[in-house]
């Protein structure tokens, strides 16, 4: 059977405000609805395990929509996905043929140097897995080197949570670096579409999305990798 682990963050907080972040709830709900209709569980795992943050700005009555409201009315998804999420130690990479790491601002402190994470993904894609990742959740990819010692990103092609984006949010100076600069010097080619708009790059077994809209596409592209 097919397994998909869904990767969020615990952080509930910005590093540099006390302002309230954590998952972009589109990011995790979409996807995972992607997951759903074509018959693929899913597990849920943070760094540290259990609650997981919903950011209150993916919560705003602009931002939901019936997939939103869907998840975020369902028990399962509430009560065990995001207040029970499993940890690192708890996983067996050999269990999964995909890993996908939701974006939203909490995502920037305990993803981007996070060595267990990087651990399992690598394992996954080792396997012949897919790595999925969308907005900020990008940035967990700057943690995975390759066997040779170099970072994972070197050389492809992906997308993220971009500068214009992010200045657009009128955050660029409140948030701890900026995706798309830390990307750039880690040696990946970006490739960014229209501001909040959908936009995804395959790379092989690598599938990013831009931003929260790119999460149900993200999904789909999971899918037809999965088919190849």
């Amino acid at each position: 059977m097919t397994k998909a682990l869904i990767v969020v963050t615990n952080n509930a907080k910005f590093d540099k405000l006390y302002k309230a972040t954590g998952i972009c709830l589109r990011e995790a709900a979409h996807f995972n609805k992607v997951m759903q209709e074509n018959g693929i569980d899913v597990d849920y795992m943070s760094p540290k395990g259990g609650y997981v943050p919903i950011d209150p700005l993916s919560l705003a009555p602009d931002m939901m929509d019936q997939i939103d409201w869907q998840y975020y009315l369902d028990d399962e998804f509430r009560n065990t996905h995001l207040a029970k999420s499993l940890k690192p130690a708890d996983i067996q990479p050999a269990d999964y043929q995909v890993i996908y790491f939701v974006g939203g601002h909490g995502a920037m402190t305990d993803f981007p140097e996070n060595k267990e994470l990087a651990s399992i993904a690598s394992a996954i894609y080792n396997n012949d897995g897919i790595i999925a990742a969308n907005c900020i959740g990008v940035s967990a990819l700057l943690a995975i080197r390759t066997t040779d010692g170099k970072r994972f990103v070197n050389g492809r092609k992906l997308t993220s949570f971009t500068n214009d984006e992010e200045a657009l949010n009128g955050l660029t100076n409140d948030v701890k670096f900026l995706p798309e600069d830390e990307l750039k010097k880690s040696g990946a080619t970006f490739e960014k579409g229209e501001a909040f708009k959908s936009h995804v790059v395959v790379d092989n077994r690598l599938i990013t999305g831009q931003n929260a809209d790119s999460a149900t596409d993200v999904g789909e592209a999971v899918i037809k990798a999965l088919l190849k």
